[in-house]
């Protein structure tokens, strides 16, 4: 039944449905058209990911760490070892794994603020996932304001996918939160592209100095007493210039100047040298922007760390594992009614969790969190297991050290 068919028969019959008020705003502005992504993708993936390489490895890092960290599934307060779902997430599609899957998820994501995932279904039964590009999709609003559907186009064919084909609806788009906009996600490149436009600009000013000999231009002065060059002899002497002297292979080369002629070179001023201090600065800009500390990334000058460690400790605490929580959490939402374990009010939730002992970078906050629970007398056995993630054990309600009743 579509969404439509379904308000006509809440007009006809007087039913009532629980829905946002606010939403049919959204709805009216939008008029039931689709809503394009109201920034250049490419652009943003060009000046970034491919030419700049904080923005590179930035995004590279997020979105290996975030894709390596494993993912539990929890029946209620059971886990689960073996089951549909796991398998589904371990291999998502035959031309990928999941490592390969969430790393192009996250990567877009970042990117673009936005990420969509597609799931083919057989038979009401999820068979694969894929990743599609950001820049591919639009959002069809629907009219209660939400997505009612999503329309993906590549060389002029375009896919539309209804969102309301159970059990599991086939797109499922993750994106940052953006106070301007209804539909999606911003962009943590937008608020950097400042940043971002004079680290890359930097780089093509320092390779220019290189190819001229790692030194400014300077200027040919006409000394003779018989007045100014010639048109001819002007153009002459300019055509000499570029082909015997310019570019990086002539770096070095003596040059003859004929009677009259003079070169003075132009230095560069300590103030004109600042735009190394300038390409540091904005590099930060860039890496704040995107949630990797400066120090995981060669740049000098950042001292807000007291050492690698802690700045790798805070880029899985402030930065991954969020993102990585979030994820797992939607996937849940989005997967769960199609595996049967969600049936029922009263069922226990299938739930995806990540397993943050898998994660080497915390292993000291994990060591001392054991060693304080277990310095805790005042526990009991299960009260510790708990405390550090574990379920109860038979008999562990004594405390610790205590031979159980």
């Amino acid at each position: 039944m579509t969404t439509g068919l379904r308000a006509q028969l809440r007009r006809l019959f007087g039913l009532e449905a629980k829905a946002s008020q606010t939403a049919k705003l959204v709805a009216w502005a939008t008029g039931g058209h689709p809503v394009w992504t109201p920034r250049d993708y490419a652009s943003l993936a060009r000046e970034g990911f491919t030419k700049n390489p904080i923005v590179y490895r930035s995004v590279r890092m997020i979105a290996e760490a975030a894709a390596s960290v494993p993912l539990y599934l929890f029946d209620g307060a059971k886990e689960v070892d073996e089951h549909p779902l796991l398998a589904l997430l371990n291999r998502p599609n035959p031309m990928a794994c999941g490592p390969d899957l969430l790393e192009s998820f996250f990567g877009h994501l970042i990117v673009a603020g936005n990420a969509y995932l597609e799931a083919v279904s057989v038979d009401g039964t999820v068979r694969e996932l894929h990743t599609l590009r950001p820049d591919r999709m639009k959002v069809v609003p629907g009219p209660d304001g939400w997505p009612e559907a999503y329309e993906y186009s590549v060389a002029g064919q375009s896919m539309r996918f209804d969102q309301d084909g159970p059990p599991v609806r086939p797109i499922l788009h993750m994106a940052l939160f953006h106070p301007l906009n209804d539909h999606y996600g911003m962009s943590p490149l937008e608020p950097a592209a400042v940043g971002l436009d004079l680290h890359n600009a930097a780089g093509v000013w320092n390779k220019a100095l290189l190819d001229n000999s790692a030194c400014p231009s300077g200027a040919l002065v006409y000394t003779a007493k018989d007045g100014q060059l010639s048109p001819e002899q002007y153009e002459r002497l300019k055509t000499e210039l570029e082909d015997g002297f310019a570019g990086a292979a002539n770096a070095g080369r003596p040059l003859l100047l004929e009677g009259g002629l003079d070169w003075k070179a132009m230095g560069l001023s300590p103030r004109d040298m600042d735009f190394i201090s300038a390409k540091h600065v904005a590099a930060r800009e860039v890496a704040l922007a995107l949630g990797v500390p400066p120090m995981l990334l060669g740049i000098p000058g950042d001292n807000t760390y007291a050492n690698y460690a802690e700045a790798n400790r805070s880029f899985w605490r402030q930065t991954v594992l969020p993102l990585v929580a979030r994820t797992a959490k939607a996937l849940s939402a989005w997967l769960a009614p199609g595996f049967g374990l969600n049936a029922g009010p009263d069922a226990p939730a299938l739930e995806l969790k990540p397993d943050l002992d898998a994660v080497e970078a915390l292993s000291t906050e994990r060591e001392a969190l054991w060693a304080r629970v277990q310095a805790s007398d005042f526990l009991t056995i299960n009260e510790k297991r708990a405390a550090v993630g574990y379920g109860a054990i038979d008999g562990g309600d004594a405390l610790s050290g205590a031979p159980p009743p």
